[in-house]
């Protein structure tokens, strides 16, 4: 049965936004809808020019008969801004505040929109990647690697400190934590990564920078490559971060336990999609 226009364009955009970086035939659009393949490049231009205005991505079409149409997730650099000034303000909250100087953030990654858009912004530096997977390490890191590898399409990893059995066999490092300088141990299932996989790593919170070096670490253990680390929040750091080359959403500059203050600012992910964006724009 033909399917109207307007229900197509629907259909077809909820269809790509449900299969991030995956090549759709033309073809399979044709029989989906009953339509002309004509038809179909018609709506898929409308389609692309309205992701664009409204800064959800690049839709991309390729000739020839291994060609198709792919969705690459993305973010217009405005909405960027807008959304990580609002997520420094909320931080910035002194309630936020607990014992030892670390900052409550359960709330801010378990809102489902606020997580969708975490996911969203870090997908968009890796959409014209190789990436085969997203690691974490538990716990709170998962649901922003959850959201991440979502809009990669993607699965995601959990390296975890304690064993579980249903993990079955495991592969384990022992790391250094930036922040304390204690030895700790992280470990991977086995069938967690393929040999060669391009992995990128995420985490909410990242000080020193020692749990993230030990995620590089395991993941050289399957002889996989980092493609990229992204985390949520930096925090200002006396010595010598373990990490140097990675993208922050926020930076928490300062935080004063006497007087309550919390300053939090863009980290830099927006100088990092600038670099991208003129590069794709070169290209």
């Amino acid at each position: 049965m033909k399917i109207r226009r307007s229900d197509r364009l629907i259909d077809m955009t909820n269809f790509l936004l449900d299969h991030p970086r995956e090549l759709v035939a033309l073809p399979f659009f044709v029989k989906r809808y009953g339509s002309a393949k004509s038809s179909i490049s018609e709506d898929l231009v409308i389609i692309k020019r309205a992701f664009k205005a409204q800064g959800l991505g690049v839709v991309r079409t390729l000739p020839g008969a291994a060609g198709g149409v792919e969705y690459l997730p993305g973010i217009s650099e405005p909405l960027a801004r807008d959304f990580l000034e609002l997520m420094a303000e909320k931080m910035a909250d002194s309630n936020r505040l607990l014992p030892g100087g670390y900052l409550y953030l359960s709330d801010l990654l378990g809102t489902p929109n606020y997580l969708k858009i975490i996911g969203r912004l870090i997908a968009a530096q890796y959409s014209e990647e190789k990436v085969d997977a997203v690691m974490t390490v538990a716990t709170k890191g998962i649901p922003i690697a959850q959201s991440t590898a979502n809009y990669l399409g993607v699965p995601f990893v959990v390296a975890r400190r304690d064993p579980k059995i249903t993990e079955g066999a495991t592969v384990s490092v022992n790391y250094v934590s930036g922040s304390s300088d204690r030895v700790q141990k992280m470990e991977l299932s086995k069938r967690s990564l393929s040999d060669g996989a391009n992995v990128v790593i995420v985490d909410d919170f990242m000080k020193g920078g020692g749990t993230i070096h030990g995620m590089h670490d395991l993941i050289k253990e399957f002889n996989a490559h980092l493609v990229g680390i992204t985390v949520f929040a930096e925090t200002a750091f006396s010595g010598k971060r373990a990490v140097q080359d990675y993208t922050s959403l926020l930076e928490v500059t300062e935080i004063n336990t006497q007087t309550d203050q919390i300053l939090v600012q863009p980290g830099n992910y927006l100088e990092k999609l600038q670099l991208i964006t003129t590069a794709e724009n070169a290209d």
